[in-house]
């Protein structure tokens, strides 16, 4: 590598990291405005697509929990996702 593949590089960095610090920027802005939270609130989801959601975050707290090895929480995140699944089927039969 020369110095001007370690440049072009750098410059790259640089730019992806500009880009990014801006896309943070522009979500907290937007994520602190009522309006988002408005329209946010008034998405009216049906139950079964509500459930999903649910239980994709579910999962992803029982594998938080699982890494930082609270496995009490586990244990309660584990109930909650049976009767989200349970739920679930309920809707989609």
């Amino acid at each position: 590598m020369n110095d001007t593949d370690i440049e072009s590089i750098a410059s790259r960095v640089v730019s992806k990291m500009f880009k990014l610090k801006a896309m943070e920027d522009w979500f907290d802005h937007v994520n602190k405005s009522e309006k988002a939270w408005q329209v946010y609130e008034d998405l009216d989801f049906d139950p079964a697509s509500a459930a999903y959601g649910e239980l994709a975050k579910l999962m992803t707290l029982m594998d938080i929990a699982k890494n930082d090895e609270q496995y009490e929480k586990c244990a309660i995140i584990k109930d909650r996702i049976k009767q989200t699944k349970k739920i679930i089927k309920k809707y989609t039969r």
